[in-house]
Order: C-alpha cells, then sequence, then structure tokens
C-alpha cells in the first residue's frame, strides 16, 4: 500500500490545498493531510480549528485521513508508515526551498518527497496571502472552500 503525508500549516486551509489533496488522493492508496502543531508559531486558527476545516474540505476522498504532528515530519512519516511526503509547488522559488528539504528528510530517513505543480489558477494562492486580504477587507471566497471561507469571515 503506497501512503503519502501532505504536511503545511493550512491557517486556513486554501483551494490550492485542496487542489494537491485531490491528486494526491488519486496517485496514493492513502494520504494523510497533516497539520503541523508548532506552538511556537502564532496562528488565525486553534490546531483543532485547522483539522476540523481539513476533515470537512477531505470527506469527499475516501483515502484521506486528517493527522497532526509536532516534530520532524520524517518522524511522523515513519510513525505512520509513509514513504513518501507531497509538497505542492507554486513556483520556482517553491522548488528551491522544497528541494533543499527533501533532501535532508531523504538522507535522514530514505523518506522521498514528490513534488505537485499547483494548478495555475491556484499559483498565487497562499494561506499568508488570504488572511492579510480578508483582514484589510477583501474578497477572498475565490481561494477557500466554502466552509473554510465561512470560518474565515466569522474569525475576522
Amino acid at each position: 500500500m503506497s501512503r503519502a503525508v501532505f504536511p503545511g500549516t493550512f491557517d486556513p486551509p486554501t483551494n490550492g490545498h485542496l487542489d494537491i489533496i485531490g491528486r494526491a488522493a488519486a496517485a496514493f492508496d492513502e494520504v494523510i493531510v497533516a497539520a503541523g502543531v508548532n506552538q511556537s508559531k502564532k496562528r488565525l486558527f486553534s490546531d483543532e480549528e485547522r483539522v476540523a476545516m481539513l476533515t470537512e474540505i477531505t470527506e469527499p476522498f475516501g483515502n484521506v485521513r486528517v493527522g497532526t504532528f509536532d516534530g520532524l515530519l520524517v518522524d511522523y512519516c515513519r510513525a505512520e508508515g509513509a514513504g513518501v511526503i507531497v509538497k505542492g509547488l507554486r513556483s520556482g522559488g517553491d522548488y528551491d526551498y522544497e528541494l533543499q528539504m527533501a533532501q535532508m528528510n531523504r538522507h535522514m530517513s530514505g523518506v522521498d518527497t514528490v513534488f505537485l505543480p499547483t494548478a495555475p489558477e491556484n499559483a498565487y494562492i497562499s494561506s499568508s496571502l488570504v488572511k492579510e486580504i480578508a483582514r484589510l477587507g477583501g474578497a477572498v471566497g475565490d481561494f477557500l472552500p466554502p466552509g473554510v471561507h465561512a470560518r474565515l469571515r466569522d474569525r475576522l
């Protein structure tokens, strides 16, 4: 069985994240969407809220489950029996950063990384940018799944 982990902060999960989740679900037997719970980071949504949003938006995929991790991603992958990390790439800058991390992860654990380029319509979407636009009163509904958009509106 091929099992992959798609890690991220998902604060909040965007349509870009959902696109990568769907494509990974089509490529692997099981995908674990793993929300990082590093307590040193300041987030808009709590760990529980991010997990709830991810659980809601991944429900249509029968082979996707949501988890959380704190610490080294490769340790989480080993504990979950996952041999692959999935990363979405929006630009060459993402690739430069993620390639070094992928090489380090493979050296440390043997876990490989698969890069999926983001669909062009999502290439400019990031959680940080969506939050900034929303805080300034801009419309962000096109960038988020409906349930996530509702939560963001309620929060801000």
